[in-house]
């Protein structure tokens, strides 16, 4: 019809939108924004730090300005210098307490890695960690854990999402009267600081696989968080601490649905009576329409590991057939919601 566009502008959007992840990707792996942080620079000044090509780096810094990732001005002699907005000052150096470079870094390296094998994933109904790394993936978290680096990797994705996340999720219900906390897989403690600085009368034992539990104590917990300790083991395999209520954070999406029954049975044999369970997950529409961004992460469970993302009636039938009953849902408005339930 006459005035359309002859190319349909969302199809072209969708098409660029691994250039713009990649954009970012690289230009913290190059180091730009550390390297702007502060002081405003011109490209040849930037380049010639970074060791790249003044052309190259020409490009990257326009486009990130196009992102407003950057920002520019001009000098008196007609040079122009750029530098971090807010926004990358805040969330992108690493030095930052809000920082997500490191879960920039895991995305870039590992999880966009298995991303070029989703048409496989699909095909095949599971997640691609042989075809992405040559690595059997019959243990999940051998898999994703197939090296002290690439755990450090992980544990700082995890890190970075709870330090901006993690208090959304932990003050939706008041976890004043549960005193004895166990966060299960609570890898580097960034969601149990937020549970002790929430709920001061409260303490938390964050139960780990042993090599989690010693890079946690190595690298993210330090002596001085008096009121949370670590048990080591595997919450499939070993008896799990006594606790008046046990954490699920970003847990259940990694199995299967006959998993997480076993996994929450089992949470239910080991709470105190009156104790509870606290879910934190992102949450499908009932009707599965949306939201995108559960949708893409439930995508990244086929990929990565044997699970999904799931609609809040999913984790009600799941914690109901482990016997749990007074089920609460909260959705926070933000990415991450959590699900309340009790003995």
């Amino acid at each position: 019809m006459a005035g359309e566009e002859p190319y349909p502008r969302k199809i072209l959007q969708y098409m660029e939108g691994f250039l713009v992840s990649k954009t970012l990707f690289s230009a913290c792996e190059l180091g730009v924004f550390e390297r702007l942080q502060g002081s405003q620079l011109s490209a040849s000044d930037l380049a010639l730090a970074l060791g790249c090509s003044e052309d190259g780096t020409e490009r990257l810094l326009n486009t990130c300005v196009s992102l407003e990732l950057l920002t520019t001005n001009t000098d008196p002699h007609g040079t122009v210098l750029y530098s971090n907005t807010e926004m990358s000052s805040m969330f992108l150096i690493k030095s930052s307490p809000t920082s997500l470079y490191q879960s920039i870094e895991y995305s870039s390296r590992t999880i966009y890695l298995c991303w070029h094998h989703l048409s496989d994933a699909v095909r095949e109904g599971k997640n691609q960690y042989e075809k992405a790394f040559g690595v059997k993936s019959e243990d999940l978290f051998e898999a994703m854990y197939r090296s002290e680096e690439e755990m450090v990797k992980f544990m700082h994705l995890m890190n970075s999402i709870w330090n901006i996340c993690g208090r959304d999720v932990i003050t939706a219900f008041d976890l004043s009267p549960f005193r004895c906390i166990c966060d299960l897989g609570g890898c580097s403690g960034a969601l149990a600081k937020q549970c002790v600085s929430a709920f001061p009368e409260s303490t938390v034992t964050i139960f780990d696989l042993p090599k989690v539990v010693k890079t946690s104590q190595q690298h993210f917990v330090s002596n001085q968080d008096e009121r949370i300790c670590f048990c080591e083991g595997d919450f499939f395999k070993d008896e799990l601490p006594q606790a008046d209520l046990y954490i699920l954070a970003r847990i259940l999406h990694d199995w299967t649905d006959q998993r997480s029954v076993e996994l929450l049975a089992k949470i239910y044999q080991s709470c105190r009576p009156g104790g509870g369970v606290l879910l934190v997950e992102v949450l499908l529409y009932e009707d599965n329409s949306g939201p995108l961004t559960a949708q893409l992460y439930s995508l990244n469970m086929l990929v990565q590991t044997e699970g999904r993302e799931r609609k809040a009636s999913d984790y009600s039938r799941l914690l109901s057939s482990a016997g749990f009953t007074h089920i609460q849902i909260h959705n926070t408005g933000k990415i991450y919601d959590a699900i309340l339930a009790c003995k």
